[in-house]
This record gives C-alpha cells, sequence and structure tokens, in this order.
C-alpha cells in the first residue's frame, strides 16, 4: 500500500497536538476534546485509541474511539469516531485498513464488540462491520446508522 505508515499515537505520542488539530479541522468538534482523549489514552486511562495513516509526516487517514460518538445509546460502547481520509487519498484502502487495525487492537485487549454511526450505506459492510438499528444523534432531527462489529 505504497509508502504508507499505518500506527497507533501510542507508537508516536509526538503526534498528539498535530493529530488533534487534524482532526478538529475535519469534523469542527473542539482541539481540546480530541487532546482530552487522546492524553487519556497515551496516559492509559484507556484503550480507546486513536489510529493514523501517514503519507510521509502527512497525516491523510485517521480515526479514535470513544465511549459515544455523540447519540442516544449510552449502552452500545465504544465507538469508533472521526473516520476520515483526505480526499486525494480516498480509494487506496486506507480507511479499511486503519477500521481493520482499530478492531483488532481492541479485541486484543479484551474489547468487543464495536460500534459506529455513519450515514453511508455499503461502505463498513465490506469491512465486516453489520447494520444493528437507528439511533438518535445528540441534537439531529434525522435518526442515523449504527453499526456493530463482532
Amino acid at each position: 500500500m505504497e509508502d504508507f505508515k499505518f500506527l497507533t499515537l501510542r507508537d508516536a505520542p509526538a503526534l498528539k497536538d498535530r493529530a488533534a488539530e487534524w482532526f478538529h479541522s475535519k469534523w469542527g468538534v473542539p482541539k481540546e476534546a480530541y487532546l482530552a482523549c487522546m492524553e487519556s489514552y497515551l496516559d492509559r486511562e484507556t484503550e480507546y485509541g486513536w489510529y493514523l495513516c501517514l503519507d510521509g509526516d502527512r497525516i491523510v487517514g485517521g480515526m479514535g474511539v470513544i465511549e459515544n460518538d455523540f447519540h442516544d445509546r449510552k449502552d452500545l460502547s465504544p465507538n469508533v469516531c472521526a473516520v476520515y481520509t483526505e480526499e486525494a487519498y480516498r480509494g487506496k484502502g486506507i480507511a479499511g485498513r486503519l477500521l481493520d487495525q482499530t478492531v483488532e487492537d481492541l479485541r486484543a485487549k479484551g474489547i468487543t464488540p464495536v460500534y459506529l454511526v455513519t450515514d453511508h450505506t455499503g461502505f463498513y459492510e465490506r469491512y465486516g462491520w453489520q447494520f444493528l438499528c437507528m439511533v438518535q444523534g445528540d441534537g439531529e432531527e434525522e435518526m442515523t446508522r449504527m453499526y456493530i462489529h463482532r
């Protein structure tokens, strides 16, 4: 897969500030919120991690794992969140590899199943995710899809 490097934030903790800024720029969630989650992971207060793909030293893809991705089903946890691949890098298998890495990392730590919310259909199924139910996003009028990976 070209010269991409796939890693967890624990593999490269010096990327924390850049990663938090990168996720903030993609999703609009305050950088401080990402930093707080990342610091909990780096300090081993949680095993809910952060996963990145680098092209050289540039972050081109990433995702995280948090307790709840802003929806009403607090019992469905943990949640993969902030899944993003830079547009110029899409179609190269980056998100799929990050999803697989995330699921395997959590499974190795005894954390399964894993959930995610998305409006996409067809994409996540390619990587072993199954539609579970509809959930209500915080402050959203429309219901959104919840997927599970066992």
